[in-house]
This record gives structure tokens, sequence and C-alpha cells, in this order.
């Protein structure tokens, strides 16, 4: 059967009071914090560093998802794992040796992810599945929040998940662009198990009732007999 898990984006929290929301989501029954890196290179926005990991690294006993959107990638991936994350992802583009990379994550102590845009093939999961605890297929090209759901996404995703299915190991996909309330059921059975949502969550007047009905949504889908 397979555990479906929530993971609001803090890009769509407010900075202002950042300590405050990610208690609040937690507490409103999230499963994990998903942790967006932009450099204003290799995507066309600037966020958050470690330093930023770390502060909330105390506040949240659910896992940190970094989802590392820089270029070059490897120099970052220690001062992340130092700061608290649980699971680190990057995009293949930001990596000149992607397995090197990946092995760089784990031998830090984390869990290791590849993030794919949508326009990014499968094929380079095909040679490092062994490496891979996560796989990220974005549904919306990255760098800014708020962004609408690219339904061609759905065969990837579907396409993935056969993947991994084949593969007969346990990882987990995740999909981030565009989920709310209207849509994560439909992204569950083309066979995602994991859910970025930044906007639809962070900018709800109650996170509790948000994700309650994202949770609602999702009991309608047909288990899987896999994870």
């Amino acid at each position: 059967m397979t555990t479906y898990r929530i993971a609001p984006s803090i890009l769509s929290a407010d900075f202002a009071q950042l300590g405050n929301e990610v208690r609040q989501v937690v507490a409103a029954g999230a499963d994990m914090i998903h942790f967006d890196v932009m450099d204003n290179h290799y995507v066309p926005n600037l966020t958050i560093g470690p330093m930023v990991c770390s502060a909330i690294r105390p506040l949240v006993d659910v896992p940190i998802d970094v989802h590392l959107m820089v270029k070059p990638v490897d120099r970052i991936i220690p001062d992340f794992a130092k700061a608290g994350a649980d699971i680190i992802s990057f995009h293949p583009e930001a990596s000149e040796h992607i397995d090197r990379t990946l092995q760089l994550i784990r031998d830090n102590g984390c869990k290791a992810g590849l993030v794919l845009n949508p326009a990014t093939p499968l094929d380079y999961l095909q040679h490092v599945m062994d490496k891979l605890d996560l796989i990220l297929i974005m549904s919306v090209n990255p760098g800014f929040g708020g962004q609408s759901f690219i339904p061609h996404a759905l065969k990837k995703i579907e396409a993935a998940r056969a993947m991994i299915d084949a593969s007969g190991k346990s990882i987990m996909l995740e999909v981030d662009g565009g989920i709310k309330v209207d849509n994560i059921a439909e992204v569950a059975r083309a066979g995602a198990d994991t859910f970025v949502s930044g906007s639809a969550i962070f900018n709800a007047p109650d996170y509790h009732a948000v994700i309650r009905q994202m949770r609602e949504r999702l009991d309608t889908v047909t288990p899987r007999k896999t994870e």
C-alpha cells in the first residue's frame, strides 16, 4: 500500500515569520519540509542557503527535503548536510558527474535524489537507480512559486513510476509544481507518492484545512500494490 507524503515548500512561506510558519505547517500535518535553494544562475531567482536550513532544523522533527537549483552543485552539498538536511536532490544539468554527485550526497549521510525538469528526459535515471532514494519530477519550470501544473508531466510521472516498479527499489516519486487540492489525486493516480505544495498551502487561511483536504482527495485513489 502506498504511503503518501505532503511536503510544503517554504518558498511560499512568510519569511518574516519562517520559524512559526514551519512549526505551524508541521502541526497541521506536513510529512516533510521542502527547502528550495536557487542561485540566480541555474534558475532566475535567488533564495536561501544552509544557514536558514540550520536555523529551522531544531524547530521540526520531520525530514527536511532540500532541492538544490544551483550550478555547480557539489560544493554546497556538504554544507546542507551539516545544516541538517535529510534528503538532498539536484538537477543533472548542474553536475559534471551525476553518479559522483549522488555518491557525495550519500557519503555526507543524506538520502539522494535527482530532479528532472519538464523537458529533461528520464534517460538520466537508467544508470543511477541504485543510488537514488528519490526522483523529483518538476511539473513547472523551476525558479518561481505559484506556477500552474504542466499537464504533460502526468505521462512523465507514469513513466518514472514504471521505472521504479521495474527496479524493485524503494524510491520516492515526488512531484513539484502547481500541486493543489484539485489535482493532487490525479497526480497520485499517475504514480506519485510525495507532493510538494507551496502557495496552495501557505496562501491558505487554514493550513490544517488544506492539508486535510489534500489527504481526503488522496484517500480516493486506489491503493497501489508497490511503494
